[in-house]
């Protein structure tokens, strides 16, 4: 018995051993003790055998599962990311399509060049020894009236801006105050060709500032008013600048508007020649159209105005009166009165190809004056005939 209770203190396997041996002395069995004990001892030890060997089994049973089921995590982590390398494949893929891939061009219409009437005509197709880029061409000796370049100088042909002029005359000739006011109106916004202009509607300036604007920066809205705050209106003013061509004997001289926007306002170079030298001998016309600049003050800021003919900067020019126009029916256009070598010359150009023709056109005219052959006249054949020296 006394064995027994100390059995019962001892571990498990121990226990199991103890409740053997105490329930076999309880019943009174015969067998020899040395026997019993034996058979108890060994039972014990098996119990202890089978603790130590349960937990170790579990171990090692949970031991291999465990990388069972990391193998497993790891499938799955490498399954989802598989998807993940196939979108970004893709998007190299794509990305490396549309590099390939030629740039998306906006398709639009392709509007060829508009030509001007000159070039309808075939008029540049005729040369002349200066290799002019105007189509017309007119140079006259303002004293003499001798005529030292003509090419296409009867050809009536659109001449933009150059309807200016005639414009600038018949208001300084009318006597009207120069000092009265004139507001730009929706009437003096170009509804014909769009053009842009830096005199919002509702400018407030006098007429002489408009005058200046319109001869030397060509400013339309300018034009527009004066033609049409002039007595009788804009109709009146129109028949007038008729009837002054008409005095002047520029037969083949028509205008329709005082700006120089329609095509319909048309001239030859040898009845251009005829107005610019008229022109010359306004003072207010000379100033206004040679100035080079000019700072008009609005009501919100100050304007700065240049001249449209950098000639006037230029000090190898001495200009006494000048005017540019450019409409595409009309190419780019130029009238000067300038002396040159001594000698007060009249230029006209018209129809000239390129932004800066016109005025190399002046410059090689200019040149050829001054040079060895200034003592031949040129035609609009290309023949050079010698002039007579005084």
């Amino acid at each position: 018995m006394s064995l027994g209770a100390k059995i019962k203190h001892q571990p498990l396997g121990l226990e199991v051993a103890a409740t053997t041996i105490t329930a076999t002395i309880n019943t009174g069995q015969t067998r020899p003790l040395w026997r019993q004990l034996a058979h108890a001892v060994g039972a014990a030890l098996l119990g202890l055998g089978l603790a130590f060997t349960l937990p170790q089994a579990q171990a090692q049973t949970s031991s291999k599962k465990r990388p069972a089921a990391t193998a497993k995590a790891a499938k799955t982590t490498k399954a989802a990311k598989k998807p993940v390398a196939r979108k970004t494949a893709a998007k190299t893929t794509a990305k490396k399509t549309r590099a390939a891939q030629p740039a998306r061009v906006a398709s639009r219409p392709v509007v060829p060049a508009r030509l001007s009437f000159g070039q309808m005509a075939g008029l540049h197709h005729v040369s002349d020894p200066l290799d002019l880029k105007s189509s017309v061409a007119y140079v006259m000796d303002q004293d003499t009236k001798e005529v030292l370049l003509r090419k296409n100088e009867l050809a009536v042909l659109p001449i933009a801006s150059i309807t200016k002029l005639m414009t600038g005359l018949l208001i300084t000739e009318a006597g009207l105050p120069m000092d009265e006011y004139i507001t730009i109106t929706q009437a003096d916004v170009d509804t014909l060709k769009g053009s842009a202009s830096r005199l919002p509607v509702g400018t407030t300036l006098t007429r002489q500032e408009l005058l200046h604007l319109a001869l030397m920066s060509s400013e339309n809205r300018a034009a527009h008013a004066l033609g049409r705050t002039y007595p009788g209106g804009l109709g009146v003013f129109v028949q007038q600048m008729n009837a002054k061509a008409g005095l002047l004997g520029m037969a083949d001289t028509r205008f329709v508007e005082p700006t120089g926007l329609s095509s319909s306002n048309q001239s030859s170079a040898k009845d251009l020649a005829t107005l610019v030298n008229v022109a010359h001998a306004n003072p207010a016309l000379r100033y206004f159209s040679t100035s080079q600049g000019a700072q008009v003050e609005l009501a919100s800021r100050s304007l700065q105005y240049n001249n449209t003919n950098r000639l006037v900067r230029n000090e190898n020019w001495h200009i006494g009166l000048q005017k540019t126009g450019y409409i595409s029916e009309a190419g780019r256009c130029l009238v000067m009165q300038a002396e040159v070598a001594g000698r007060k010359l009249i230029m006209v150009f018209l129809d000239s190809v390129g932004t800066a023709s016109r005025l190399g056109d002046a410059e090689r005219v200019r040149k050829w004056v001054e040079g060895a052959d200034a003592h031949h006249s040129i035609s609009s054949t290309g023949g050079v005939h010698e002039t007579p020296t005084s």
